[in-house]
């Protein structure tokens, strides 16, 4: 009885082995084989059996693309489809999903893929970063946080945060401001969608001991590509605030307009920026904004230096409260996505 030696079984398998894998290919004839971990902020991510890295590549890169697996896929015009794709020619491509039928976009109206048989792990991001400053000059000391957690489904999805700056020095009082809240967006056809949220400010600035508010209504991305997103919301929102001193608490009904812009296509840097005005509907005059700018340069091994920069205004503060509040805060992270 012959053996077959193993590396001729090895290489018989191998169109098998092709077949079964996502496939990349360039406009320079090259092809990559692999499975596709996910594409977002214009870049494609897939693992391949001849690397121990994963290959990073610029979405614009590809000339067609052809996958086995189910994803998750975002369109430019905010539609959300669920299953696998293939390239007819190096412009347009076939979408085939079980539950969404078949249907035929352009390889670039595809602004994100996920993997819908990945585990919950997949879904979430997380980031935390920090930083640390002391002063001999009367004993000066400042801490700083900044964090967020995310979760993506196919119709939703939510994200926690947290920010805090700690100051103190000799002879001074102490410095002290927190933030943070859970956000949930639900995704309608055509870019809408229904954002609902909690949030929570402290600062002694304004001598707020706490600001809880929250809110609803709708919102729609008008701006959707691989490069960035730009969208609108508006809604209402309830606010309760205590204070650090013996001023009663003080709770009303206020409308909200919004404005938020992400870019994320200008090389490892991030920017992240969001206004939100809120006119008062059972305080006459008052009116409230806040302002939050977030800048992220990504450095090796997942680690990242940020600058953050929030701004709370309030027309109407207690008396003896200033009413402007901000903060910037240089820090450095780790994030995990």
């Amino acid at each position: 009885m012959k053996t077959v030696p193993l590396f001729v079984v090895l290489i018989a398998l191998l169109p098998f082995s092709v077949v079964s894998q996502d496939t990349l290919s360039f406009y320079n004839n090259n092809s990559v084989f692999g499975e596709i971990k996910s594409m977002q902020k214009g870049v494609i991510t897939i693992e391949t059996p001849y690397s121990k890295n994963d290959f990073t590549i610029e979405w614009n890169k590809l000339k067609e693309i052809r996958t086995t697996s189910t994803f998750l896929m975002t369109l430019k015009n905010g539609d959300r489809f669920s299953g696998v794709i293939k390239s007819i020619d190096s412009v347009h491509v076939i979408l085939i999903g079980a539950i969404d039928g078949r249907s035929q976009h352009l390889l670039g109206d595809i602004v994100s893929m996920k993997p819908v048989s990945k585990g919950i792990k997949d879904r979430i991001k997380a980031n935390i970063s920090l930083g640390y400053s002391i002063t001999k000059a009367q004993n000066a000391q400042q801490f700083s946080v900044r964090s967020a957690v995310s979760y993506s489904a196919r119709r939703w999805a939510s994200d926690l945060s947290y920010n805090s700056v700690f100051s103190k020095q000799d002879d001074i009082p102490d410095i002290d401001r927190k933030d943070g809240g859970i956000n949930y967006n639900y995704f309608l056809p055509k870019d809408w969608y229904v954002p609902l949220s909690i949030s929570f400010l402290s600062n002694t600035e304004q001598l707020l001991k706490l600001r809880l508010l929250g809110k609803g209504g709708i919102g729609k991305y008008f701006l959707h590509t691989n490069k960035l997103y730009w969208g609108l919301s508006v809604g209402a929102n309830y606010n309760t605030e205590t204070y650090l001193d013996d001023t009663p608490h003080r709770r009303s009904w206020e409308s909200f307009m919004g404005t938020e812009l992400n870019l994320f296509d200008i090389g490892d840097l991030s920017l992240m920026t969001r206004v939100v005005g809120y006119p008062s509907l059972t305080e006459s005059g008052r009116f409230r904004a806040d302002f939050s700018l977030d800048t992220k340069y990504d450095l090796p091994l997942d680690f990242f230096v940020s600058i953050g920069v929030t701004v709370n205004y309030d027309n109407r503060p207690v008396e003896g409260a200033s009413d402007t509040d901000y903060v910037c805060q240089t820090t450095f992270g780790w994030k995990w996505d």
